[in-house]
């Protein structure tokens, strides 16, 4: 019996270029992202994050590093 499977998805090239950039500096793979991203679903029986149709403000690059230093510490 079969403990995994195949799963294909249509992406835009782009995007799956400029995220596995990220995974990159992560030391991950897009399949090791997808993965995690699952493992998260299952844990929370949830989405990992808010999904809505009320956007809010985006963070300017100096909000999101003082934001990033509150809760995490100086890099």
């Amino acid at each position: 019996m079969a403990t995994s499977t195949l799963l294909g998805a249509r992406v835009p090239i782009e995007r799956l270029k400029r995220a596995e950039e990220v995974f990159a500096r992560l030391g991950i793979k897009p399949s090791d992202a997808f993965n995690i991203f699952l493992a998260q679903v299952e844990l929370r029986n949830d989405m990992p994050f808010a999904i809505t149709t009320n956007v809010d403000r985006l963070l300017t690059t100096e909000e999101q590093g003082k934001t990033w230093v509150n809760a995490m510490g100086e890099y």
